[in-house]
């Protein structure tokens, strides 16, 4: 594997990203050091390359990417893997608001804690949450499989129009045109083939306790019953 190290000490995110973008076409993989939560990191990037980041991201790192698989070895601020259509975003830390947000493929996954706004108007893919994740987790989802394996506070699945929340702890309250229930055998088949790929380790007791949120009535307006 060839592999090419980014120091990314004195850049502004412009410089960081056309750095990674002029090295992602020659390289299998790139490392980038000393990211000092910049904004933005790798944003657009397309290809198969990986992407390990030494360090923390600020907002919206791997917004847009279609292929990259980019790894955050600390934490990620709002809005990780926002709008990707294929890849892995993989947080080893917490996140904060709207991981995920409207991608249309591919996998975001935060080992620890994410903020509110979860998988918020997400079309398709998957996002895993590791730990706990707040407020209207999975607002105005249209498609795609959420997983939280930590509990999920009020107003979860707000306005959810297609795709799936599914919670192992606890969940505070449902927002409007949600629904929950029990997970089916084939449903929790399907978790613990994608969660034990990325390395998530359960009993088979808990697969049992995941519970299930989806819109109760099929409409797609904002609010409705």
């Amino acid at each position: 594997m060839r592999k090419y190290v980014i120091d990314a000490t004195g850049m502004d995110e412009k410089e960081l990203n056309r750095s990674i973008k002029e090295h992602a076409v020659k390289y299998d993989k790139l490392i980038i050091t000393n990211p000092q939560s910049k904004h933005n990191i790798a944003a657009g990037v397309t290809g198969d390359v990986e992407i390990d980041i030494d360090g923390s991201a600020g907002y919206f790192v791997g917004t847009m990417i279609d292929g990259p698989k980019i790894r955050i070895l600390h934490n990620a601020g709002w809005f990780a893997g926002d709008n990707m259509t294929k890849g892995e975003v993989i947080v080893e830390g917490g996140a904060g608001d709207g991981a995920g947000q409207g991608i249309y493929g591919g996998t975001v996954v935060v080992k620890g804690n994410a903020g509110s706004r979860t998988g918020e108007i997400m079309k398709g893919g998957t996002v895993i949450i590791g730990g706990n994740s707040g407020f209207m987790t999975g607002l105005l989802m249209m498609g795609g499989r959420l997983i939280v394996l930590g509990n999920v506070t009020d107003d979860a699945g707000e306005s959810i129009m297609r795709g799936t929340i599914f919670v192992l702890g606890e969940v505070k309250s449902l927002g409007k045109n949600a629904k929950m229930e029990q997970s089916t055998l084939d449903d929790q088949e399907e978790l613990k083939e994608v969660l034990t790929k990325y390395g998530f380790e359960l009993t088979d007791i808990d697969y049992t306790n995941f519970k299930k949120i989806t819109n109760k009535s099929h409409k797609s307006v904002l609010g409705g019953d």
